[in-house]
């Protein structure tokens, strides 16, 4: 299980790296006009940075650049939130009444657990989860680990927030965003490079674009870190040398490569759900330690119970998975989500009962 588990996070994360090299790299082309090579220049800039962050120790690159990054990043977000209240844009209320699943397809694309797959990464994330021990690494003190992940956690919510409201009120609604979306120009980097020079200018725009790339790019190139050190940990390889680190890294910068030449769409959904499966098994592990240790382990136990039902609904309802009817899906994610509680309420009991009982039993 454990072999299984490592082979599955780093699936994730080559998976995580491609994705993201083609997001920046349309936002990037756009914003010089395609100039030089267009996308496919930026897709070798974006990925060669990662190669070199991937290889070269963290305080290099890595922490020499995220600083910049992230002041770009909240200038992007304050700046188009105040900009938003500013021009008196119009923000669609959240009622009871469009509270629906307002998708062109709802029936292919069913709210659950869809949503809970798409934008989950704010709230819980494999992913995430998997960068936890590298920061970890960064810290000197335990005390600062509230506001790293918290605070990082909260940030990346309220910036997804202000991007949701500010992409429907620019584009007139969620129905003209929906038509600019299925429309062949429609996609994350146009509305992102539309909306930022439009409401902070030409100058403010780009540096507002900057902070929109800073968030995919910053995750692509820990992504790959942390594959080669996940390789390196289990191959018992030591990473001083950069021979080492460059034997694990370039067979995964080939896998990464690969899927860049495949649809985009394609690859972000299996992509979604194998994140939000690797969220769901890092909660059932924290709860396990939980009740080993004999502390409240209700906290991670609803939502392991919930993200089970979305990541086993999912997976059989959507179209990239086996496609069964939604009312299958549901019954199975309960079903799973059910029996993994009362399994786990079985062990809690046993181990009140007997304390000397190993959870893992």
């Amino acid at each position: 299980m454990k072999q299984f588990m490592r082979a599955f996070t780093i699936v994730l994360m080559v998976m995580l790296g491609a994705v993201f090299i083609m997001g920046p790299a349309k936002i990037l082309a756009d914003m010089t006009n395609d100039v030089g090579g267009g996308i496919s220049m930026w897709i070798w800039i974006i990925f060669i940075y990662y190669i070199l962050s991937t290889v070269l120790p963290i305080d290099k690159i890595i922490g020499k650049l995220y600083p910049v990054l992230g002041v770009a990043l909240l200038f992007m977000a304050v700046g188009i939130a105040i900009m938003m209240f500013a021009q008196g844009l119009d923000i669609p209320e959240i009622t009871f009444a469009n509270l629906t699943n307002q998708h062109v397809n709802p029936e292919k694309y069913p709210l659950f657990p869809m949503l809970f797959v798409t934008v989950a990464c704010g709230a819980i994330s494999g992913f995430h989860a998997s960068q936890s021990p590298m920061m970890a690494r960064c810290m000197t003190n335990e005390k600062q680990g509230r506001s790293i992940f918290y605070g990082a956690m909260i940030t990346e919510g309220v910036v997804a927030l202000i991007w949701a409201a500010i992409s429907m009120s620019f584009f007139g609604g969620v129905d003209g965003l929906n038509d600019l979306m299925t429309q062949e120009q429609g996609n994350a980097a146009y509305v992102v490079s539309v909306i930022s020079n439009s409401l902070l200018g030409k100058i403010r725009g780009i540096l507002a674009l900057l902070g929109v790339v800073a968030a995919p790019i910053t995750s692509g190139d820990t992504a790959f870190r942390s594959a080669r050190l996940i390789v390196a940990d289990f191959m018992k390889s030591k990473q001083g040398s950069i021979k080492n680190r460059l034997l694990i890294s370039i067979p995964l910068f080939v896998a990464g490569f690969g899927l860049t030449l495949i649809n985009f769409g394609i690859v972000w959904r299996y992509f979604a759900w194998t994140n939000q499966t690797l969220a769901t098994v890092v909660l059932w592990t924290i709860t396990a330690y939980l009740i080993k240790e004999h502390k409240f382990f209700w906290i991670t136990l609803v939502p392991a119970a919930f993200m089970s039902a979305v990541a086993t609904s999912y997976i059989l309802v959507a179209p990239e998975g086996f496609s069964l009817p939604a009312s299958i899906a549901y019954a199975a994610g309960v079903a799973v989500a059910l029996a993994l509680n009362i399994l786990t309420l079985v062990k809690v009991y046993k181990v009140k009962e007997n304390p000397e009982v190993e959870f893992a039993q």
